[in-house]
């Protein structure tokens, strides 16, 4: 079994309340769950409207797979017109039992 994690940094330059906040993490959040079936949540800066943190975690049988889904979640990411990345940490863990 082969586990990948990754912190994912957010700026939301346009976001003038947590309103605004919310509106484009969760977009993203249901995205990456929706297209990839991959565990993922807010984990961090809940009280600041400009900033995001989003854990993400998901398993697989091969490192290749895991390496091509947590690629895709940064592209993905990237494409968010309305955040930038600060901060992307991606990790595989092998030979988990």
């Amino acid at each position: 079994m082969v586990v990948g994690i990754s912190v994912l940094e957010l700026h939301l330059p346009q976001a003038r309340s947590l309103k605004d906040k919310r509106r484009v993490v969760k977009s993203l959040i249901e995205r990456f769950y929706q297209r990839h079936r991959v565990s993922v949540a807010e984990t961090g800066f809940h009280d600041l409207h400009q900033r995001a943190e989003i854990g993400i975690a998901l398993v697989s049988n091969s490192e290749g797979e895991v390496d091509r889904l947590l690629a895709d979640l940064r592209r993905e990411a990237d494409a968010e017109l309305e955040a930038v990345i600060t901060r992307w940490e991606p990790q595989i863990l092998e030979g988990m039992e």
